[in-house]
């Protein structure tokens, strides 16, 4: 009996595959999704939570005041940046509601004396005080964020400082750095966090105007080569240069106080009234060709200059010599130009050689220090005749002189004089400013200034007492009992202080992390945030 042919098709086992493929696609996809809106709603979720380690601020007139975490508490880690940031940039977060209280876990670090009093006085009345500023304490209820963390070069200049100058009123307490010693310091834990916040957050303007040679042409040799050498620098350098002048904090005069001496100055006449009238004329034109220096009447403006006449010639023009932020040599406090916590020391550096601006460093050990107290120069001004008329050839141990005398140098040089000597005397000269402190810092012989008035460079920062002599100009006739008191303890400690100081000194054709250029750069950065309530 034959067999019916079957009414079912036989289906293609190549088809059966390709279905089975198609299913298994659509079945995969599905789950993606699904897994897709899952995170998605979970992202949405954590970000409307809120974050209480970020920090809360909503206007530059109370953000110094919201700070309240502890001193060694890190800033919060940052969220990716925007494009090209700067690489070491930290990040502050802004916030709606005022900052929960936190108590301090590490000890409190007092500023430098008659320097940071401003800090806390601001503080204190910022967190007080009614009409629009953030309190410092908030419920725990208004919890929630507001804005994204932001890096510090993203912050408007003013939000920037006053940001700074919070920060350093809570430095985080410094026990042990190997590249700062801190007993050449007033506070160390103060410089190493003004320092830090300077590299992260501080722009400076350069200025374009002004004609070659008195702008833009920087002395390197000879005892006014400190204006000179922070200009080429600050010309040079990258990291603090602000192309858009909107974005920057300071705004520098590029000018040479040498170079326009050189330039106006009629020999003999004794009239600088020509170069105050140009400087003056220079200010007048960047306040009326830019906004900036009207913005805050020159405060954040400042210049350099390391000629005697550096001072008076900024007396013609009211602003420049009262508000601008002046970095002088000549740093005489009795005169009411040189403003001590708005104007810089310089220090006075004499270079002779400017492609090796370290040259001659270093001196003799202790033992082989066989000279007391050394000096040779010339009789300029009031003090250095007196010096020479209780000193000059009455003691073997003080080898004080006018003018080096052939005879003498013929056996031992000047520099070799300061390198076998215990301390170098820095007697004023015409004015109070002398290149001897730094040459003996050079030397690594403990400068003894005599100077009445004379601010010492950087003395917002450092502890002169740990690693000079400094003398009254009515103690000259008892300087070598002054010196014979300290006891050799006591000398070995401040010889030692001196070798580490030196660093802080250097100029180099590069700027180095702490030199000199980072230096006076530091200080008109940590002055200006002094002049800010």
């Amino acid at each position: 009996m034959a067999t019916l042919p079957s009414s079912r098709a036989v289906v293609p086992q190549h088809k059966v595959e390709a279905a089975r493929r198609r299913w298994w696609s659509r079945t995969l996809f599905l789950i993606l999704a699904v897994a897709v809106a899952t995170t998605a709603f979970a992202v949405i979720l954590i970000c409307a939570l809120p974050r209480s380690d970020s920090l809360n601020f909503s206007s530059f007139s109370s953000y110094a005041a919201v700070r309240d975490v502890p001193a060694a508490m890190p800033l919060p880690a940052p969220l990716p940046p925007p494009p090209a940031p700067p690489p070491s940039s930290a990040l502050v977060t802004p916030r709606r509601g005022p900052a929960r209280s936190r108590t301090s876990a590490s000890p409190a670090v007092s500023p430098p004396p008659a320097v940071l009093t401003e800090f806390k006085q601001t503080a204190a009345r910022n967190s007080t005080s009614e009409g629009g500023a953030v309190k410092a304490k908030r419920s725990a209820g208004s919890s929630r964020p507001s804005q994204l963390e932001r890096p510090l070069w993203s912050l408007p200049p003013d939000e920037a400082l006053a940001y700074a100058k919070s920060e350093i009123e809570r430095a985080p307490l410094v026990t042990d750095d190997p590249d700062l010693h801190a007993p050449l310091f007033r506070n160390v834990s103060v410089f190493k966090r003004s320092y830090e916040l300077m590299e992260q957050i501080l722009k400076v303007y350069v200025y374009r105007d002004g004609e070659r040679p008195i702008f833009h042409t920087p002395p390197l040799k000879g005892i006014y080569a400190s204006e000179g050498w922070f200009m080429k620098l600050m010309e040079e350098n990258k990291q603090f240069a602000a192309r858009d002048p909107n974005k920057a904090h300071l705004f520098y005069l590029p000018y040479s106080s040498r170079r326009l001496q050189e330039a106006l100055y009629v020999p003999d006449s004794h009239n600088m009234r020509p170069l105050a009238l140009f400087l003056n004329d220079y200010v007048n034109m960047i306040a009326t060709k830019y906004p900036y220096w009207n913005r805050t009447h020159g405060s954040d403006h400042f210049l350099v200059a390391c000629h005697d006449w550096g001072p008076y010639i900024t007396t013609a023009h009211h602003e420049l010599g009262q508000n601008a932020i002046k970095v002088l040599c000549n740093a005489d406090a009795s005169e009411g130009i040189f403003i001590h916590g708005k104007d810089v020391s310089l220090p006075e550096t004499s270079i002779r050689v400017p492609k090796r601006p370290l040259k001659y460093l270093g001196g003799k050990p202790i033992s082989q220090r066989s000279i007391l107290a050394f000096f040779a120069g010339q009789m300029h001004g009031r003090v250095r005749p007196i010096l020479l008329k209780y000193w000059g050839g009455k003691d073997d141990d003080m080898k004080i002189y006018g003018p080096l005398p052939i005879r003498v140098s013929r056996v031992m040089s000047y520099i070799h004089h300061m390198k076998t000597s215990k301390f170098c005397i820095c007697p004023m000269g015409f004015e109070v400013n002398s290149p001897r402190i730094v040459e003996a810092i050079y030397y690594e012989c403990v400068p003894v200034i005599i100077a009445d008035n004379f601010v010492p460079p950087f003395d917002e920062v450092l502890d002169w007492s740990s690693f000079s002599v400094i003398v009254a100009e009515k103690d000259i006739p008892d300087l070598k009992n002054i010196l014979q008191s300290i006891s050799l303890r006591r000398y070995i400690s401040m010889q030692t202080n001196v070798k580490r100081l030196q660093k802080h000194f250097h100029w180099h054709t590069k700027a180095v992390k702490y030199d000199l250029f980072h230096m006076i750069l530091h200080s008109i950065w940590f002055n200006r945030l002094n002049q800010i309530h």
